[in-house]
């Protein structure tokens, strides 16, 4: 990993002092030292474009050219405000682009969510007309490539990419950071909800550990994977997905869990169901008010009114946060059969409650059983032919 001192040093000596974006696992060590020293000139974004946005509101504030971060994956999120917003034909705004490059090459080989993104990449920063640099782990180099890059962006007023591959600005090991702010761990708050929901419950995971603790928890219990939907890519669409599953099937109970983080993201997601009838529809939101997949940094999850937000967007609530498994359990009882959609925020601790491997299974194949297993449901019910 690049010296992250020095990294720094270079970019404040190019007149690069303001930072924000979306943590990344392959830029852990760029963020957690952001965080750690630049106080309030680093800014943890909602989404990617949400972090474009307010790098082009700093730079007419202050013509100083901003950084922006983020995980290759969240360049959809980037395209609209790159293109039509910082675009030289629109604004010409100048800004450094830090993507973590997951997928590239065979860097993610049990992680095919991440395998078309790698490959376009590139190719996408191109079809935008932004130069870019793929960096090396060489400190020397880093610094030619940054006052380059400012160079660059002074003089055509256009963004610049900096694409880090696995390795380059993150240590190979992330820590686990755990904390008591709340009793639950977010384990044990999933085995709660699958204790206490029938066990044809459809579950949609959010993208990170509760896919992964989902998984193993059906493995540990003997439990079929069958009626679960992991959102291993797709960072804060869950929500859409069992949404979508809800109206679909009336007659099963469908569950979000979904993540703060990623909750946020795509809040505007959470008005659709003030238009759409969905009293089947539980999203759960586990929230432990951290980027926890990514190095633990913080989102605003603890600091927002989920459930006054969830209410006003037409959801039955219990009225606050659960904190504890008996408040959960309780909420679970009261909302299941309310008539309409309903939404927990669930408050837990961060870090995991046990040490899990990456999960490994057939995503198309997974898929096709939750498919066969609905359509199987609905030709038993008689809905269709």
């Amino acid at each position: 990993m690049l010296d992250q001192d020095l990294v720094f040093e270079v970019l404040a000596k190019n007149g690069v002092s303001f930072f924000v974006g979306v943590p990344d696992s392959y830029l852990n060590g760029f963020c957690n030292y952001a965080l750690a020293n630049r106080g309030e000139r680093n800014i943890i974004a909602a989404n990617e474009g949400n972090a474009i946005g307010i790098a082009a509101g700093h730079y007419f504030a202050t013509k100083e050219i901003p950084l922006v971060y983020m995980q290759n994956s969240g360049l959809g999120n980037t395209i609209n405000p790159l293109a039509s917003l910082a675009d030289e034909h629109v604004y010409a705004v100048p800004m450094l682009l830090l993507i973590g490059w997951r997928g590239q090459g065979d860097s993610e080989p049990h992680h095919p969510q991440h395998t078309l993104q790698g490959e376009i990449t590139l190719g996408l920063l191109e079809l935008l007309h932004i130069p870019y640099t793929v960096l090396k782990d060489n400190d020397a180099a880093f610094a030619e490539t940054i006052e380059r890059a400012v160079k660059c962006c002074i003089r055509t007023r256009q963004p610049y990419g900096l694409i880090a591959p696995k390795g380059v600005m993150a240590a190979s090991e992330k820590s686990n950071n755990v904390d008591d702010t709340y009793p639950l761990s977010r384990e044990e708050a999933i085995e709660a909800i699958l204790n206490n929901m029938p066990p044809d419950t459809i579950y949609s995971a959010t993208t990170g550990r509760a896919t992964r603790e989902l998984f193993f928890l059906r493995e540990r219990r003997g439990e079929s994977k069958v009626c679960d939907y992991l959102n291993v890519g797709s960072m804060g669409h869950a929500s859409s997905v069992a949404l979508g599953i809800a109206l679909e099937r009336p007659e099963r109970q469908v569950v979000c869990l979904d993540g703060d983080s990623a909750c946020i993201m795509h809040m505007g997601a959470m008005t659709m169901v003030s238009k759409v009838n969905a009293p089947n529809y539980v999203h759960i939101v586990l929230n432990n008010g951290a980027h926890e997949s990514v190095g633990g940094q913080p989102s605003a999850g603890h600091r927002i009114d989920f459930t006054k937000i969830a209410a006003a967007c037409g959801y039955a609530t219990v009225g606050h946060p659960v904190t504890t498994e008996k408040e959960l359990i309780q909420a679970l009882g009261v909302l299941r059969d309310c008539g309409k959609a309903s939404f927990i925020d669930c408050r837990i601790h961060k870090g995991l409650s046990r040490k899990l491997p990456p999960i490994v299974f057939d995503h198309r194949a997974a898929i096709d059983a939750l498919i066969g297993q609905l359509m199987n449901n609905e030709i038993r019910r008689g809905r269709r032919t």
